[in-house]
């Protein structure tokens, strides 16, 4: 049986949709925090069960009989997103999994400026001393995460951050299926190559982009570290959501997230979706972009 952790979130959903395509219902498990919320997958015969990090009994009930685990990365960050992500280690080599899967990032380091890398940096640490049999996925930077940096611009015409450097923006749903490819073919042993999009994109070709589909200026301005922080604290963000959106502008700055690769290319057998296409795919309405 294959389980997939965080199955009622972006990426854990796709996942299973595709994997769904290719193996039985009832090889495909789940672990959710909330069971409620998982029940179409259950009317379709995948089997549901409780589980949350924080809770290594759960873990081992939801790892019952799984030979695979996907663990998709906690959203917490710093010491507990590492603390919970031992846990889910701990929990599934106790219930005797074959292989753990984990999504990572393209530029898993322990010196990044961006937090999340942190973390994977020391999961993939964790995973290695294991001695379990695990494949890290280093996916390329999601491409939904790109609105949130924009900030307001779709609002208010003027996209304000700091200096950056392209990134290999990449959809969810790409790396979905490179993942249900990677599952039911068990390939990739250790660190995976980067799974990214074929292109590496900046901000003012973000603006650009977005200039051109909605059919309206969208103006790349660019602001200190410091003017930038400064903005996101009097909107009231938390200290370490600040550090995080902060980093992510010093880190591609220095190349983090530039590098391209074509094994997800490989894996899909087709192109991945570029960011021009997956703009495309969304209209600004309102206080939201909603799928057209």
């Amino acid at each position: 049986m294959i389980v997939v952790t965080g199955a009622n979130g972006k990426l854990g959903r796709k996942v299973v949709e595709e994997l769904l395509k290719r193996v039985p219902a009832g090889d495909i498990g789940v672990s959710v925090r909330d069971v409620n919320t998982a029940q179409d997958l259950k009317e379709r015969g995948v089997r549901v069960r409780q589980g949350h990090f924080d809770d290594s009994e759960s873990l081992l009930h939801a790892f019952e009989e799984a030979s695979q685990v996907l663990m998709i990365s906690s959203h917490s960050l710093g010491e507990v997103a590492v603390r919970q992500h031992q846990t889910a280690i701990d929990s599934a080599k106790k219930a005797g999994v074959r292989r753990l899967l984990y999504t990572s990032q393209m530029f898993s380091s322990a010196t990044s400026h961006f937090p999340p890398m942190n973390v994977h940096a020391a999961t993939e640490e964790m995973l290695k001393s294991s001695g379990m049999a695990f494949t890290s996925l280093r996916n390329g930077f999601y491409a939904a995460s790109a609105i949130m940096w924009m900030g307001d611009a779709l609002k208010t015409g003027e996209l304000i951050a700091p200096e950056d450097g392209p990134v290999a923006w990449t959809t969810h749903s790409d790396l979905a299926e490179a993942t249900a490819v990677i599952l039911t073919e068990q390939s990739y042993d250790g660190i995976t190559p980067n799974l990214t999009a074929s292109e590496a994109i900046d901000m003012d070709r973000i603006a650009s982009i977005a200039s051109k589909v909605l059919d309206r200026p969208i103006r790349r301005i660019v602001v200190s570290d410091d003017e930038y922080r400064s903005h996101l604290m009097s909107r009231g963000l938390p200290e370490t959501m600040v550090g995080m959106l902060t980093g992510m502008f010093q880190a591609s700055r220095q190349g983090d997230f530039s590098q391209t690769n074509p094994t997800l290319e490989k894996l899909i057998g087709r192109s991945p979706m570029n960011f021009a296409v997956f703009f495309k795919r969304f209209r600004f309405l309102g206080d939201t972009l909603t799928p057209t």
